[in-house]
């Protein structure tokens, strides 16, 4: 396979660090590997392969000569960089929300809607719920149809990146918070982002417009509840998807079994189920907790988790890269 000289913008934070682990772990084909980020962390040394690379200050020049571009360095960096990126001629993967909503850029799960990738050299990398929660949605979408879908995420503190990660350590030692506005470690917080004049917040509108985004359906129902737990790593949802026909539930989870991505675990009474405990350090979307919502028709209930910087961020990136590729598309 061709090799590729690949830059990674945002490259000290927890998902740049994770791009390096899964790019070394798929043993994606890298010629030569530019590492970028602020020039407050200009000089530091992180590690591929066991070969150090020293971390350079990112400017308008950075990307000359080389092809592929990963960034996870916020939205305003991706609003300036990325198209600075595109036209020195590299394919960039985008882990900002910036660019998702924009209908000339693919927002991209390679198992759902891999060809959207052809939409523009600039790919959006989906919110990390929205990721798992479109691989068994698919699924269901192609077998069954969905009519409506609502959701409520109990989401770990790493997706607030290493600020997160801190609080719920510092309040653990019965340290005050100074990230969250409530103590993160005694108490679930129902509000991810900033609120909006809806009263929905941003996090919950992501999952509305991006889930629609994905599966090609601009009008379906979707509803979100996004709420954020004392759980270090690995995000839980919980799906009522109503569907337009009637289903029976052992062909559900064949069907769901049967999707790249996806592991099911689904037995109740045996304590076999999805947890952060097993998604954790995995690539996977697991699926438990499947069965009929009694309230209504033609209606599903399940639970999903992954891990959320990997198969939510890092993983699902690299593998639009490595599938690109493939497909000879980069």
């Amino acid at each position: 396979m061709k090799k590729y000289d690949v830059c990674i913008v945002g490259a000290t934070g927890l998902v740049g660090q994770m791009f390096l682990k899964i790019l070394e772990e798929v043993d994606f084909p890298i010629n030569r590997l530019k590492l970028l980020a602020s020039k407050r962390s200009t000089g530091k040394t992180l590690t591929f392969k066991s070969q150090a690379i020293q971390v350079e200050e990112l400017t308008p020049t950075s990307f000359s000569g080389y092809q592929l571009a990963f960034f996870s360095a916020g939205g305003q960096v991706s609003k300036i960089y990325a198209p600075i990126a595109c036209e020195a001629g590299l394919t960039v993967i985008d882990n900002s929300s910036f660019w998702r909503q924009d209908p000339e850029v693919g927002l991209v799960v390679p198992e759902v809607n891999f060809a959207d990738v052809q939409l523009n050299q600039l790919i959006a990398n989906p919110n990390c719920s929205t990721i798992q929660v479109v691989l068994p949605l698919k699924a269901l979408h192609e077998a069954y149809g969905v009519k409506s879908v609502t959701y409520s995420t109990y989401q770990a503190v790493s997706g607030s990146g290493q600020s997160g990660c801190n609080d719920l350590e510092q309040t653990l030692s019965g340290q005050e918070p100074s990230f969250y506005p409530h103590n993160i470690s005694q108490t679930c917080i129902p509000e991810i982002d900033v609120f909006l004049k809806n009263g929905y917040t941003k996090e919950e509108m992501k999952m509305i417009e991006e889930t629609r985004k994905i599966l090609h359906e601009p009008n379906l129902p979707v509803s979100a509840t996004c709420v954020r737990v004392p759980v270090l790593n690995g995000h839980g949802v919980s799906v009522r998807v109503e569907l337009d026909q009637d289903f029976d539930l052992n062909s559900v989870s064949k069907q769901l079994q049967a999707q790249d991505g996806i592991v099911v675990l689904d037995n109740g009474s045996q304590h076999v189920y999805p947890t952060s405990t097993i998604a954790n350090g995995t690539n996977f979307v697991y699926v438990g907790r499947i069965r009929r919502d009694l309230s209504a028709a033609n209606s599903l209930l399940f639970y999903c988790v992954a891990d959320n910087i990997r198969k939510g961020a890092a993983a699902n990136a690299v593998q639009i890269a490595l599938k690109m590729a493939q497909n000879h598309l980069l």
